[in-house]
């Protein structure tokens, strides 16, 4: 290259360089937020003159049966993932198996307990006892059912299970995510294809498989509310036992939601800290590697 072309080169990266960049003027935007902040005073002022006992939703926010209740609310939550992960692991890891009978038991489970409603799944197992009077081992021992199936263990039951059969599906997406490549080093060092599976694609899998495992958690604190039909003391069958009683419905269902809104944020901020310990070293690049785009388009004209 001549030196008069460089020369043309270097004047035009100088003029570009000197150029001002004017951000967009988003009108639209703005008015669109400003609208957005009046309807949230005006409803915010709504829900202040309305006709609420504002006392009474302070002076129920922590009493003791509305605490026992949230921490049932919690307890529940997480037995019923513990539950759903130990299955939908399992589950996933039948379902990629090369025998056909463990990939159709698999199939067959993720059909029926994710094409189930929750609530319905709930009733049945709470009233479990109307089919098996008793539960047992022939000629061992046999309790009643009606004595086994509390609310507690109808829905856990319940929950958890249904649970195992949507996580199995996130499992198994996670684990197609992985490079075949991952499962032939592995077995070419003569690693089983579990092993393969537990050792090396599942740890690797757990960049995709967190984020939504972290979501079903979330929907599973506000899924345990539909066991207050199955009369378990979870946050808000104790809001509804307090309602029932002083009359005060939207004031109880004001406290039940707050609580709610506080376990479900504690859950997003963790979600967040565990997301990115498992997302460590992915989509990240050195800053000291990246140039200038200036200097970028000055050695592309050298």
């Amino acid at each position: 290259m001549s030196s008069g072309d460089q020369n043309l080169n270097k004047s035009a990266l100088s003029d570009v360089n000197a150029l001002v960049i004017v951000p967009q003027r988003k009108i639209g935007t703005k008015i669109m937020a400003a609208i957005c902040i009046i309807l949230l005073l005006l409803l915010a002022r709504a829900f202040w003159k309305g006709d609420i006992g504002w006392s009474y939703v302070s002076e129920n926010l922590f009493s003791r049966s509305v605490l026992a209740g949230v921490g049932n609310t919690i307890i529940m939550t997480f037995c019923a993932m513990i539950v759903g992960i130990v299955l939908g692991v399992v589950a996933a890891i039948m379902r990629m198996s090369d025998n056909p009978v463990l990939r159709s038991i698999s199939v067959g489970y993720v059909w029926l307990f994710r094409g189930a409603p929750a609530l319905l799944q709930l009733l049945l197992w709470f009233n479990l006892a109307l089919i098996f009077p008793t539960i047992g081992i022939p000629g061992l021992f046999s309790i009643r059912t009606v004595d086994v199936m509390t609310p507690f263990v109808a829905a856990l039951l319940g929950l958890g299970i249904q649970q195992g059969a949507y996580t199995a599906e996130v499992v198994r997406a996670g684990i197609l995510s992985i490079d075949k490549g991952q499962m032939e080093a592995a077995q070419s060092i003569g690693m089983t294809k579990l092993r393969a599976t537990l050792k090396i694609v599942l740890p690797q899998a757990m960049r995709v498989i967190v984020p939504p495992i972290g979501n079903e958690t979330i929907g599973m604190v506000k899924l345990t509310s539909l066991a207050s039909v199955i009369q378990y003391s979870e946050v808000l069958r104790s809001v509804e036992d307090i309602y029932y009683v002083n009359s005060r419905v939207i004031e109880l269902l004001i406290v039940a939601t707050i609580w709610y809104m506080v376990v479900v944020t504690i859950l997003s901020i963790l979600q967040i800290y565990i997301e990115r310990h498992f997302s460590k070293g992915w989509g990240r690049r050195d800053a000291s590697h990246q140039q200038p785009a200036g200097q970028a388009l000055a050695g592309e004209a050298g």
